[in-house]
C-alpha cells in the first residue's frame, strides 16, 4: 500500500515516507494518474514493465518526481532487479545510457537503472540512491512492484 505523503523542509514537493512501499500497478494508477501527462508516463511504464517482467525481472522500484506531489513530472525513474533476467529477451534500450538515456525516455517516457549498479556520483547502488531525497539528503520512500507474472507477484 502506498502511504500518504510527508513534507520535508527543503524539498520542493511532498514525498513518500522513508522505506520501500509495496504496491500494484492498479494502485499506482489510482494514486498517481492525475492528468494526461501522468497517464502517458504510466502507459509507457506499463509497456516497459511488460518487457522487464516478461524477461524474468522479479521486481522493480519506482522513484522520481512521479511518486511525489509534483503535479506534472517530466518522467519517472525505475531501478530493476537484475536477478533472473534473461538479457536476450530484454529490450536493449534498458542498457542504453547514452545522451541522458534519451532513447529510454523516448520509448517509455521514463528512465531505467539496474538496481545493483552504482550511481556515478554517490557510489551507492541505485536501489539505495533512490531512497535519498536529492534536495535535502534525507531518507524518502519508493514504490516496489512485484512481477505479477510470477508466483507471489501481483498486478
Amino acid at each position: 500500500m502506498i502511504p500518504e505523503f510527508i513534507s520535508l523542509i527543503g524539498s520542493p514537493w511532498p514525498l513518500l515516507p522513508p522505506g520501500i512501499h509495496d504496491s500494484t500497478l492498479e494502485e499506482v494508477y489510482e494514486r498517481y494518474v492525475l492528468n494526461a501527462q501522468r497517464k502517458a508516463q504510466f502507459e509507457g511504464m506499463v509497456k516497459a514493465l511488460e518487457n522487464l517482467f516478461g524477461s524474468g525481472c522479479p521486481q522493480v522500484f519506482l522513484d522520481g518526481s512521479y511518486v511525489t506531489g509534483k503535479p506534472t513530472p517530466n518522467d519517472y525513474e525505475v531501478c530493476w532487479d537484475m536477478r533472473f533476467v534473461n538479457p536476450t529477451s530484454l529490450d536493449p534500450v534498458f542498457f542504453d545510457f547514452s545522451n541522458g538515456r534519451s532513447q529510454q525516455k523516448k520509448k517509455y517516457f521514463g528512465e531505467f537503472f539496474p538496481a545493483a549498479i552504482k550511481e556515478g556520483f554517490s557510489g551507492r547502488p541505485f536501489l539505495e540512491f533512490f531512497q535519498i531525497d536529492k534536495s535535502t539528503g534525507k531518507p524518502k520512500g519508493i514504490v516496489r512492484l512485484l512481477n505479477h507474472l510470477t508466483k507471489g507477484g501481483s498486478l
